[in-house]
């Protein structure tokens, strides 16, 4: 049934279903020549890690309603627990892809397990795929034709090690490249954040502190229609310091307004701001600001 959601839970699910052979029963290398007519309008739950390069158009990715930024020469990635929808437009075949998938197995107790979330693509969402040039295209691919080569051979106690060394540089050529795209869109990405600034002037000044509590990342994440990784590396690479310690700031700074008021008590100032407790607020005051409230006011 179309509506059924597919679990590639292993590498050898995901082999069989289009016909691979399976080298390595945690990691797999493959090519996607010809269409996934299988998949068209599936709903796949992910189990393992896995990176496409996709060349061509028409292929559309959906993360509920919202589309994958899926075009030439592209790369999507996804983390164990996502569900995606695959399909592509009747008028266009499916493009061709190399895709490279591995089970959170393969790393446990190696370096790579260690910074796996430093790779924070793998929690991009919607519209937020890496646009690769030619030369970019190359690299991946030539890691990706290392890799195959090496599970053209036995299992031994090299194997995983020489693997996961493999695919760490890779996702490292990956942040490199999501880096250059951070900068190239420069001019987008500061739009975002002035919008981001707005609104959480906004919201600040507001009742919503009151009935929502203290402003997240995900809310305005949610605002600019991007995930929150991608939101989160976004205005960290054009402010330097994380979106949540760019709300804490904000925070703060409205706090000090707010403590100035004569006729507002901590504990109003505290409830003003969406603090559930006074004590919380006047424990990051005092860490922000090296006073009290009480203090500062004096």
């Amino acid at each position: 049934m179309m509506n059924e959601i597919l679990h590639i839970d292993t590498i050898d699910s995901y082999n069989k279903l289009h016909g691979i052979e399976t080298l390595h029963p945690l990691v797999t290398i493959v090519n996607h020549e010809q269409p996934l007519t299988a998949l068209k309008g599936r709903r796949l739950h992910y189990d393992v890690y896995a990176l496409f390069l996709k060349q061509g158009d028409g292929c559309i990715v959906r993360y509920g309603r919202e589309q994958y930024d899926y075009q030439e020469g592209t790369v999507v990635s996804f983390a164990p627990g996502q569900v995606v929808t695959v399909d592509w437009s009747d008028q266009l075949p499916m493009p061709a892809s190399r895709g490279l998938l591995f089970h959170p197995d393969l790393i446990y107790g190696t370096p790579l397990a260690r910074r796996i979330h430093d790779f924070t693509f793998f929690s991009y969402g919607q519209r937020e795929a890496l646009h690769l040039s030619e030369r970019e295209q190359r690299i991946i691919n030539d890691l990706m034709d290392n890799m195959e080569s090496e599970l053209q051979h036995p299992v031994d106690k090299h194997s995983q090690r020489l693997i996961t060394d493999a695919i760490a540089l890779l996702l490292d050529y990956c942040m490199r490249f999501y880096d250059r795209q951070f900068i190239t869109r420069h001019k987008a990405n500061s739009d975002v954040l002035s919008t981001f600034e707005q609104h959480l002037s906004a919201y600040l000044r507001s009742d919503l502190p009151q009935r929502l509590g203290l402003p997240t990342v995900a809310y305005f994440a949610d605002k600019a229609c991007l995930s929150n990784g991608y939101f989160g590396d976004l205005i960290k690479k054009e402010t330097g310091i994380t979106a949540q310690r760019y709300i804490q700031q904000r925070v703060i700074e409205r706090a000090k307004q707010l403590v100035l008021d004569d006729t507002l008590s901590v504990n109003q100032i505290s409830y003003i701001l969406g603090f559930q407790y006074p004590q919380h607020f006047t424990r990051l005051f005092k860490r922000e600001t090296g006073m009290t409230p009480t203090q500062y006011k004096q």
